[in-house]
């Protein structure tokens, strides 16, 4: 580790870890933080510590939005909806959250 550098959050044993599915949600999540930063260290306090609670803001997505595959392995697709319409998809794989896409506004998908 380099001088200077951030140090990473612990987490708990009971915690889940977060990792991005892809560049893209990686991007997006960055993008979020610069916009949202409250609600996005609130956000990460629901996923590291009860990702599959049902809220209102908080919850599976339906239709066709509600399945993700990801090798060969179906996992319900959630939500957790912020501020202005963003919005964060991602499922759940043991104790590993997995975002899949972050909208900075409501995504067309689910208008």
């Amino acid at each position: 580790m380099a001088k200077g550098e951030m140090v990473a959050r612990p987490l708990k044993k009971s915690e889940y870890k977060i990792v991005f599915g892809s560049v893209d949600s990686q991007k997006g999540w960055q993008d979020l933080l610069a916009t949202q930063r409250t609600q996005l260290v609130d956000a990460w306090t629901l996923l590291t510590t009860d990702p599959l609670a049902l809220t209102s803001r908080m919850h599976p997505l339906k239709g066709g939005l509600g399945t993700v595959t990801r090798n060969g392995v179906d996992h319900v697709q959630r939500q957790i909806e912020l501020a202005q319409g963003a919005r964060i998809w991602f499922y759940v794989d043991d104790m590993t959250v997995v975002i899949v896409k972050v909208h900075t506004r409501h995504p067309n998908q689910t208008k």
